[in-house]
């Protein structure tokens, strides 16, 4: 067994900011997730087309906002005057997309910690690595916790690690794949993030054993949720923020 990499984060991370009960990468879904006790949230950042990183899952709008089209086609103050609430409901209406900076001063207010999604629009994912890190990196300079840089992204981790090498960084995937162990080393990887669906004890154990964490996504059951933290998972991430305590 070797030696585990450093995880000062906690167990129970919110999906994408406020999970199922708020507008997902928003300001409003962070406070969501605070208010039910979270001190992590998981949110996705992607680059307008003035390079500003982002709260955004999708590289389309039409999902979560009234705008329409490729993302990384409007500019900041275009995407600002966007409606991001109103798709989940009328409470969050006139929601804004957030910058990672608005979130930044959010999250290092409340103590929360972050996992920085990094989710590349197509072609950009060099320059979104890079960016993210680089902000990620200025933003949470005297944080007391740095965040967590993850991506399914290679292209988008080696990027981010060349920025800032000292940011952790986790490297998203469906399924452990047969090369895991020297693509997490190159990457500089702490944690590997799995589909909850492929998580057995195996799996953690060949993880762990390696010196490596394991995050586990996304958990809307509890059930599952308290067998996985049973098996020794590092942390489980979940839209049922309502319907699973962190406490």
């Amino acid at each position: 067994m070797h030696s585990q990499q450093p995880w000062p984060y906690p167990r129970f991370v919110a999906h994408r900011g406020g999970g199922k009960i708020a507008p997902e990468n928003t300001l409003g879904g962070m406070r969501a997730a605070y208010d039910c006790g979270y001190k992590m949230v998981e949110f996705d950042v992607k680059l307008t087309r003035d390079n500003i990183p982002v709260l955004l899952h999708d590289s389309d709008l039409e999902r979560t906002t009234n705008g329409h089209g490729p993302a990384i086609q409007y500019s900041l103050a275009e995407l600002e005057r966007l409606d991001a609430g109103s798709w989940h409901s009328q409470a969050y209406a006139a929601e804004p997309i957030p910058t990672l900076r608005a979130i930044a001063a959010y999250t290092i207010k409340h103590s929360i910690a972050s996992n920085i999604e990094i989710k590349p629009s197509p072609g950009v994912e060099t320059l979104t690595g890079a960016l993210v890190a680089r902000e990620a990196l200025q933003l949470w300079e005297h944080a007391q916790i740095p965040p967590l840089l993850s991506s399914f992204s290679a292209t988008a981790l080696r990027a981010a690690k060349s920025e800032a090498p000292y940011l952790p960084r986790g490297f998203i995937t469906d399924a452990l794949p047969t090369d895991w162990h020297a693509l997490l080393t190159e990457l500089g990887c702490v944690s590997i993030h799995l589909r909850h669906t492929a998580v057995t004890q195996d799996v953690i154990s060949q993880v762990q054993d390696a010196g490596f964490r394991l995050a586990v996504w996304t958990v809307n059951e509890p059930a599952r949720a308290q067998e996985l933290l049973a098996w020794g998972v590092d942390a489980i991430i979940t839209d049922i923020i309502d319907r699973i305590s962190p406490v």
